[in-house]
């Protein structure tokens, strides 16, 4: 079976590629044949095999047609990341780099999936996934890993151009719940009891199955009255790792010491007195102390989610922006050594929950391997748009404001808990 882009090619430059996998539903193969005439060229289908059931694969192999070199390169580097591998399989091409912190021209800039590398003959996983990286190579242990531009140092083996890599996008997957309209485009209509729910089971399956839960939280938590929910979850073992900025902190620890937050009391819902002062005494106070964890250990700090993380080991990030006050001494100023920590701790995470913090959202998203599911609760629909925009396209959106959502999460875990108990308890 032969398709064709157009009347007969008389382009100079070809070459087979192949995909396979579930290209029609996942629209991967259209996505291919669209990059191909975006860049100008053409291709040909040269043999297709579609699966007859949902679960079975489908095959492709397509010839690509340009009028150049540099041409035929551009296209199959684009359509390498949604997994067309060419045909004539050849070793990845190594230089070494020439300057620390830059990557020698013609680097393969990665993608959040799931990536190999051919080396000797054999093909090589990618370890610690990561968009927006390169791969550095070490031919002696045949290992390759992503490497932030940054980290880069003179001598290492870099990978260079297309050939020799080859990219496993996430797929369809095959799914018979009755929540595959979680991966709906975003939208305010979705019923978040049921949304809850699904997230719920999604946190209870990842404790069972020992994963590490990461959540990324903004200062909204706080100021809506939500801490009291997270630090439930932390306290039930749901959380193991917090990435946040000195807002959130600041202002947990602001109600622990005041009952406030921006001077708001969070129980009678007035503004108290000097209010406005309470972030700063809470941040001065805290330094005199020492830090988070010792201003807890002298009793200073007897609840709220920073006073949970050190109760239960929970482990964080706080990492910092110009304008914070303060800081908290535990917050990194430094923004690429704040990057650096979270790098740190990426590897361990199973699932993302993310909580009204747009920044801080879409930098961990551009951390995040595609194959760790994210779920974004946010009341602005630009917080999950960028995400998917940057390639996080695996982010399940929710649109919402935060304390109904973590309310109705935390009943949801709460039922399904005593459902859970009452099935192990013999009749």
């Amino acid at each position: 079976m032969n398709l064709a882009s157009g009347p007969e090619s008389t382009k100079s430059c070809v070459e087979d590629v192949e995909v396979s996998g579930h290209i029609i539903d996942s629209l991967l193969l259209p996505k291919i044949l669209d990059a191909i005439m975006a860049h100008k060229g053409s291709f040909e289908i040269r043999r297709i095999t579609v699966g007859q059931r949902r679960t079975d694969p489908s095959y492709a192999l397509v010839q690509v047609q340009a009028d150049t070199e540099e041409q035929l390169e551009r296209i199959l580097k684009t359509i390498s990341d949604h997994g067309a591998v060419p045909v004539v399989a050849s070793d990845c091409r190594l230089v070494a780099a020439d300057l620390p912190g830059a990557f020698p021209d013609g680097f393969h800039s990665t993608t959040n999936q799931r990536t190999e590398i051919r080396l000797g003959g054999h093909w090589l996983p990618v370890e610690l996934q990561e968009m927006d990286c390169g791969i550095v190579v070490d031919a002696d242990r045949q290992t390759a890993q992503c490497i932030p531009m940054l980290d880069v140092r003179a001598g290492q083996q870099i990978v260079v151009g297309h050939l020799g890599v080859r990219v496993f996008p996430e797929q369809r997957a095959q799914s018979h719940s009755g929540f595959e309209f979680m991966d709906s485009p975003v939208s305010t209509e979705k019923p978040k009891r049921v949304v809850a729910r699904q997230v719920a089971e999604w946190l209870m399956e990842t404790k069972r199955q020992s994963g590490r839960t990461l959540v990324v939280g903004g200062p909204a938590i706080i100021h809506t009255g939500s801490g009291r929910y997270l630090c439930e979850l932390i306290r039930r073992g749901y959380v193991q790792t917090l990435f946040a900025g000195n807002a959130l902190a600041t202002h947990d620890l602001e109600q622990s010491i005041y009952g406030t937050s921006l001077g708001v009391h969070l129980e009678r819902g007035d503004i108290m007195p000097t209010g406005h002062e309470h972030h700063l005494r809470t941040i001065n106070t805290i330094r005199r102390c020492g830090g988070i964890r010792q201003a807890v250990d002298q009793g200073l700090i007897r609840s709220g989610i920073m006073y949970e993380c050190v109760k239960h080991d929970v482990d964080y990030v706080l990492a910092g922006s110009i304008r914070d006050d303060g800081p908290l001494p535990e917050v990194i100023t430094d923004s690429v050594v704040a990057q650096a920590r979270m790098r740190e701790r990426i590897p361990d995470i199973t699932f993302c929950l993310m909580l009204s913090t747009l920044l801080h959202s879409v930098a961990v998203g551009n951390l995040l391997p595609a194959w760790v599911r994210v779920v974004c609760v946010d009341i602005n629909p630009s917080a999950v748009i960028k995400l998917a925009d940057r390639g996080s396209f695996q982010t399940v959106p929710v649109v919402t404001d935060i304390e109904p959502f973590l309310r109705a999460l935390l009943e949801e875990i709460t039922r399904l808990e005593g459902e859970s108990a009452a099935v192990s308890v013999p009749p």
